[in-house]
């Protein structure tokens, strides 16, 4: 989708993935302690928002100018600080070796960027740092409930094992889930979770 799709989309409905933060990623953040966070591809800020309220120093990316509104007005609402940059997340400049922690949640790109892209959020992880994915796996053409219709877009475990093998205490998992993340992310949906560090 362009750039003009996506405002498009969040400018006609109140909340497009939900207010709660992501299942898998609020279970791992909570495990670690708070220290700075890299949030590529964040939307409407739920993640943000939920890591922000729970002590984390939080930088987020999307090429979405409404959904950056709308995440920082909920901030102002809750009176917590997040740094918010519209970009190409695919040009965008994170600085090296800074985050404690990652998360790319639902963070398709198309093919020939993918790679890139998720070495450079790699790169933006400190050494020690921790890695949160979770993602649509090819299996998710046969659902309705969201993500790219573009099996090139899609994970699989081999895809994920190449991009991110300079991680360690790699774990991997594919599975089937119900998706209840606002009017998008409804219903069965096939996934991928991954979560490593960097040495």
């Amino acid at each position: 989708m362009s750039k003009q799709l996506w405002d498009e989309r969040y400018a006609a409905h109140e909340i497009v993935y939900g207010y709660e933060p992501n299942v898998f990623f609020k279970e791992q953040l909570d495990r670690l302690t708070p220290g700075k966070l890299l949030l590529p591809a964040e939307g409407e800020g739920r993640n943000a928002l939920y890591a922000a309220s729970r002590g984390w120093e939080v930088t987020a990316y999307d090429f979405s100018e409404v959904a950056r509104e709308k995440t920082l007005k909920r901030a102002r609402e809750k009176q917590l600080a997040i740094d918010y940059f519209v970009d190409d997340l695919t040009a965008a400049n994170f600085q090296e070796s800074t985050f404690d922690s990652v998360g790319l949640i639902f963070a398709h790109l198309p093919a020939h960027q993918r790679r890139d892209f998720h070495r450079k959020c790699l790169r933006a992880l400190k050494p020690g740092g921790t890695l949160i994915l979770e993602g649509f796996s090819k299996e998710q053409l046969a659902f309705q409930s969201g993500g790219p219709k573009d099996e090139a877009m899609l994970f699989d475990e081999d895809m994920l094992r190449k991009d991110f093998q300079d991680l360690y205490s790699i774990r991997l998992q594919k599975l089937q889930i119900t998706l209840q993340e606002g009017p998008f992310h409804q219903g069965p949906a096939a996934v991928i979770r991954l979560t490593g560090v960097k040495a």
